[in-house]
């Protein structure tokens, strides 16, 4: 599964055009992470929905961890790499790049701060294999402290999620996410529409997911539960176009 998944999401990714504004690749690779690594957090929240699954703790939280750990179980080491590196250093910059914008981080938010996000992710996606990911621990700047729980917080997170992905992946092939069509030709529509394909290619959900890219007067992403949708509002792909300038 993983050479197949290799090999979609390169040939996605090489159709997708650069925005008008020329990004250089390392500004694309970051840009294009980060919108997968939201999709799959509000995918989070959609399959705690729809497979009435319990959450101890934080539903946020749980969100974030399933992020991550789709990216380790579904990609090649390389891509997920790249991946996992720069949707931390995505929550890594989002505190002084919104200062830059006179935002506040919300200490009363159901969302974790933005710097422990960063080294959750770090730190389950280093746990998952810390063989061959110490150079991704050690540039990434985590603690050696933090580092030797990361195989046991790995485990945890196999533990649920893994268990979950799993009974998916075992009911086979399936049309339980669809792409609306709204928003194609910008790069968020187009990647998330390849993403949906695939998914549907090698899973299936207990109720059927929307997925849509829309204009929302806000950069950010949401699930909404009454409807079964994932909204993914177009002004985030700007936001993140802005931060790759800003951070690369």
């Amino acid at each position: 599964m993983y050479l197949s998944r290799l090999i979609a999401v390169l040939i996605a990714w090489s159709v997708l055009p650069l925005a008008a504004a020329a990004q250089t690749p390392e500004q694309e690779r970051f840009i294009k992470a980060n919108i997968l690594a939201v999709f799959y957090h509000e995918l989070g929240h959609a399959v705690i929905d729809v497979e009435n699954l319990p959450i101890y703790g934080q539903e946020e939280d749980a969100a974030d961890v399933f992020s991550i750990f789709m990216i380790d179980a579904l990609y090649e080491e390389e891509l997920a790499r790249d991946l996992a590196f720069d949707t931390a250093q995505g929550f890594r910059a989002e505190k002084e790049f919104d200062g830059q914008t006179d935002a506040v981080e919300n200490w009363s938010g159901v969302h974790g701060l933005s710097e422990q996000r960063f080294y959750n992710s770090v730190c389950i996606f280093y746990g998952a294999n810390r063989a061959m990911r110490g150079s991704f621990a050690d540039e990434l700047g985590l603690p050696d402290a933090r580092a030797e729980t990361c195989a046991e917080e790995y485990e945890q997170a196999n533990h649920s999620w893994g268990a979950v992905l799993d009974d998916l992946i075992a009911r086979g092939e399936g049309k339980s996410l669809r792409f609306d069509g709204q928003g194609l030709g910008s790069r968020a529509a187009e990647l998330l529409a390849h993403e949906v394909a695939y998914l549907n290619s090698v899973l299936q959900l207990s109720a059927p997911i929307t997925v849509v890219v829309e204009p929302c007067d806000d950069a950010n992403a949401y699930y909404h539960t009454g409807d079964r949708l994932i909204q993914f509002c177009e002004e985030f792909e700007t936001y993140f176009e802005d931060m790759a300038r800003w951070l690369l």
